[in-house]
């Protein structure tokens, strides 16, 4: 007869990971994703620009998650594939809308023109789809391992939460204020040359900041149970490009040039939110 299972041993195969059917998962949300890069790709041919992508990117998490939340309901926690669900739907669709409808009726983004230039089909679908498709992959890591995970919602989910909560409270809140920003400066409305006030005042990107937390408050409901604290590098990917590579960087740099704006990045946060810093004026800050 065999002995029963007992301690650290009989607590391991309670909540045992569902190995086989998480693998299983990867390679449906893998599917998913290609197919929402394929939609989106010929969404991209028929508006004759590729920034089409950028409409696509909350769409395709959510497709993982999508795909996370069915497969793992014989498997994972109710609660936490429900939170994950819901945190990455809310986000994602919001972001869709949102970049939609800024960019309908408009041509192709300079950043990609750029990034496009003498490039070839392949090269073109390698870039922009491909590359964007491992970075879901990669970054959606939480939501698939955090929707296998057995055991309740404790403290860090509640934490995660709201994380969550504030960067996608800055994300919207920076939104609507650069967006009636813009709408007051092409009415004619007297305006500075930059929009320094509200989030903007405390921050340079309020938006890719929010983005940043949305991604640690997900982390943290998955690491809140083994193994979701492996997926580290999945924030890790997501606030370094915000923070130093695709996000923050190319938009400066195609900001530089604007009147105001080299003043505005020197007294103003590039990233985490901060008073502003005081500066003495020069005879260049003045009319």
């Amino acid at each position: 007869m065999s002995r029963p299972l007992t301690g650290t041993v009989a607590v391991s195969a309670a909540h045992g990971f569902a190995g086989s059917a998480f693998a299983g998962t990867v390679v449906l949300a893998a599917a998913a994703v290609l197919a929402v890069l394929l939609i989106t790709y010929l969404a991209s041919r028929r508006a004759g620009r590729h920034s089409v992508i950028d409409t696509a990117w909350g769409l395709l998490f959510c497709a993982v998650a999508v795909v996370a939340f069915s497969r793992s309901a014989a498997h994972g926690d109710g609660g936490r594939r429900l939170l994950l669900l819901a945190m990455t739907l809310l986000w994602g669709l919001r972001l869709a809308v949102r970049i939609g409808r800024r960019s309908a009726g408009k041509g192709e983004d300079p950043r990609y023109a750029a990034l496009l230039r003498n490039r070839g089909t392949l090269q073109t679908l390698a870039l922009v789809y491909g590359l964007q498709g491992v970075l879901v992959l990669l970054v959606s890591a939480p939501i698939l391992v955090g929707s296998f995970e057995r055991g309740g919602l404790g403290w860090l989910a509640i934490v995660g939460a709201l994380v969550w909560t504030i960067g996608l409270l800055f994300e919207a809140v920076g939104d609507w204020q650069l967006d009636r920003y813009q709408r007051d400066k092409a009415a004619g409305v007297e305006v500075g040359p930059v929009l320094d006030g509200g989030l903007w005042r405390y921050t340079r990107h309020p938006n890719y900041f929010g983005d940043a937390c949305v991604w640690l408050g997900i982390f943290c409901v998955s690491a809140e149970r083994w193994p979701g604290v492996l997926t580290v590098f999945a924030p890790v990917i997501m606030v370094y490009l915000l923070a130093f590579g695709s996000g923050k960087r190319l938009l400066e740099r195609s900001m530089a040039g604007r009147p105001g704006y080299r003043d505005y990045m020197a007294r103003t946060s590039g990233f985490v939110p901060w008073p502003p810093r005081h500066r003495s004026a020069r005879p260049s800050d003045t009319p």
